[in-house]
């Protein structure tokens, strides 16, 4: 009797042992948490990290009690250039990519429909309008990369460094920067020279007198400073179908998406689609314009708004962007006039109140 009482103490401290060593192993049963290398070309403090790239890994690293995690790399920290995002998430050397797809010319010629002239009048619209057309019908042009969400811009609209246009005569000769090969297909049918960059190439070029001005949204402003470069800014008039647009991707290597677990396959899921690609165009960049251009006329910087019998003057030297587009994705086999039609109707649907 006098010996069992040791025995029992000595029983129970070794269950609690086995119980303590139990723990560290049924925490790791779930695996360590996945961490997704986000890369995008914009700076940290840019409003596409801000506000969209950031708040999108804080909710599923949330809703994945931590599993999921982001580590978000601005300004092409891994290497490479902004047309190259694409391939990075393709090949698998990050996980995931926020970027412009068309920054690489004739490779996503469907979805391109998107950065014709006066498609869409707000980013929110146009974005759902977007996400909808490439499921249905450009799926193909991005084997590899699992869309999250898809989004255009608020519109681009003129920024110039010192010359100060007002009619389709003022733009003739003009050096502007432009996005994407649409952008500058618009550029040249208004009388104007394009000249094809990136996004954060634009400073030094204004700066330098590469180019007279640039097409650039209200979101993008302030992250590469624009309002201290411009003083002169050149618009359509407001809830009118914007100048250019500019087609966004928030995608995942296609292997990394297909070997997680299923339930935080679920959590990616939930947090991707038509409702996260509103999200994108609404808070993104609807949400922008009105303090991004108010920074801009604090500074003192000129404002233009084209009138109306202007604007039709514009609208109609650009006719041929959109027939040049046709062309095109008719003779690779797609029904480039459906097409338009039907992303012109996606856009007015989703406009509708």
């Amino acid at each position: 009797m006098t010996h069992g009482r040791p025995a029992t103490r000595l029983l129970r401290s070794v269950a609690q042992f086995l119980s303590l060593l139990a723990l560290p192993l049924a925490a790791s049963s779930q695996g360590a948490p996945i961490v997704l290398k986000v890369h995008h070309f914009l700076p940290a403090t840019s409003s596409a990290q801000v506000r969209l790239i950031q708040p999108w890994c804080d909710k599923i690293a949330r809703e994945s009690a931590d599993r999921l995690k982001c580590q978000i790399y601005p300004s092409m920290q891994l290497g490479g250039t902004p047309p190259q995002l694409f391939e990075q998430a393709r090949d698998g050397v990050v996980d995931m990519i926020w970027t412009v797809p068309t920054y690489v010319a004739g490779r996503f010629n469907k979805s391109e429909v998107f950065e014709l002239p006066w498609m869409a009048s707000s980013a929110k619209a146009g974005s759902q309008a977007l996400w909808t057309y490439v499921q249905k019908n450009a799926q193909d042009e991005f084997k590899g990369v699992h869309p999250v969400f898809m989004h255009v811009h608020d519109g681009a609209l003129f920024h110039f460094s010192s010359k100060q246009p007002r009619t389709l005569e003022d733009m003739k000769g003009l050096k502007i920067r432009a996005a994407t090969r649409a952008n500058a297909r618009m550029l040249a049918a208004l009388g104007a020279t394009p000249v094809q960059m990136p996004l954060p190439g634009v400073p030094d070029a204004l700066s330098k007198g590469v180019v007279d001005g640039a097409a650039v949204p209200w979101e993008g402003s302030p992250a590469i400073k624009l309002p201290e470069i411009a003083r002169y800014h050149l618009d359509v008039p407001a809830g009118t179908p914007r100048i250019s647009n500019t087609i966004f991707l928030f995608g995942m290597n296609q292997a990394r998406y297909d070997s997680l677990p299923a339930d935080l396959k679920q959590v990616i899921d939930a947090n991707s689609g038509l409702a996260v690609s509103a999200w994108a165009g609404e808070s993104g960049f609807d949400a922008v314009v009105e303090p991004f251009r108010k920074v801009a006329r604090d500074r003192g910087n000129t404002m233009h708004v084209l009138g109306e019998a202007e604007l039709q003057r514009w609208v109609k030297a650009t006719d041929s962007v959109d027939d040049e587009w046709v062309k095109e994705v008719t003779a690779k086999g797609a029904d480039g006039r459906r097409l338009l039609q039907e992303a012109r109707d996606l856009v007015r649907q989703y406009a509708r109140p």
